[in-house]
């Protein structure tokens, strides 16, 4: 998709390599047994700040962009130029979000989630600051979450600025769309990180597409941000403040591909704050950080609880 105005289409394209940014293996990752060690000296300290991706949610049933069968191998996510620019393209978003959000509301919380919930109400974890927009840490009962991209309970007019909540969005769609979930054929395997699903074409023409409420455009997105968009001020603050108050940062189940992330661990390691890396694959930050702890992460904190005899 281009872009008549340029400086659309460049940022367009700016958030394109932003999403097929290649993260490969950088380092000798860290022998498991001191691994584990490292990461149970850092909670030895409560005020560690915990960093979460998408690998914590795979186990879920939401599959990753960037592991070797992520979702990036089959195609990529909207960007918010295209929201913001390509109504064709925010009617597709929709047809199959529409679809994808009956899979995403299947999906509960698992035992990663479960883990931290359990060391934050140990007085290990101070917070936890998720690049996910899946809602599975609050489901799961933690209490401090900054949930860094937003999440998909509400959806946003970019002409107006009204929120509407889905569960009532989802009503307007299904008045506009009787029996249209149940009759068209998803033809991926997985529901996508960002609430979509694969449709045939033809399923998605015959889609349609509703207004908003207020103002009457279509110009609709879910409160996420999106490839090509900022993060909130409001959010990036109390992620500053939350870092400022922290003794270490424990990365999970992320590659850092995406700047806002990444930026938060380097500030950790900008103010000489200890490092820990958790996942199953490469990530922007191992050649940075002390510790590459190369595991699945529910393997990982399996192992902390039972070291901490949680």
């Amino acid at each position: 998709m281009t872009f008549s105005d340029p400086a659309i289409e460049m940022a367009h394209r700016s958030a394109i390599r932003s999403i097929e940014r290649v993260v490969a293996e950088t380092v000798e990752p860290a022998e498991p047994g001191a691994a584990l060690d490292y990461v149970v000296s850092m909670l030895g300290d409560p005020q560690v700040l915990v960093l979460t991706g998408a690998g914590v949610s795979t186990e879920s049933g939401i599959p990753d962009y960037r592991s070797e069968n992520g979702r990036l191998s089959q195609g990529r996510p909207m960007t918010y130029q295209e929201f913001a620019h390509a109504p064709e393209a925010v009617r597709r978003y929709w047809a199959r979000a529409f679809v994808g959000i009956r899979y995403l509301r299947t999906a509960a919380p698992n035992r990663t989630h479960f883990a931290l919930v359990e060391l934050e109400r140990a007085g290990l974890v101070s917070a936890i600051i998720t690049q996910n927009v899946d809602g599975l840490h609050r489901e799961a009962g933690s209490a401090r979450v900054i949930e860094l991209h937003g999440n998909m309970g509400s959806v946003s007019c970019l002409d107006c600025g009204v929120n509407e909540e889905r569960t009532l969005f989802d009503a307007r769609l299904t008045a506009a769309n009787p029996h249209y979930a149940e009759s068209v054929r998803v033809t991926g395997s997985m529901l996508n990180p960002d609430g979509d699903v694969e449709l045939r074409d033809g399923d998605v023409e015959r889609f349609r597409m509703i207004s908003c409420r207020s103002c009457g455009g279509q110009r609709l997105k879910p409160s996420v941000v999106y490839f090509g968009e900022s993060v909130p001020r409001r959010r990036r603050d109390e992620a500053a403040r939350l870092l400022a108050e922290s003794t270490g940062v424990i990365a999970l189940g992320t590659s850092l591909a995406v700047m806002s992330g990444y930026k938060i661990v380097l500030d950790a390691l900008a103010a000489h704050k200890p490092v820990a890396v958790i996942n199953g694959g490469p990530g922007r930050a191992d050649p940075k950080v002390p510790v590459v702890w190369r595991t699945g992460v529910g393997d990982a904190l399996d192992a902390v609880l039972d070291s901490l005899e949680l």
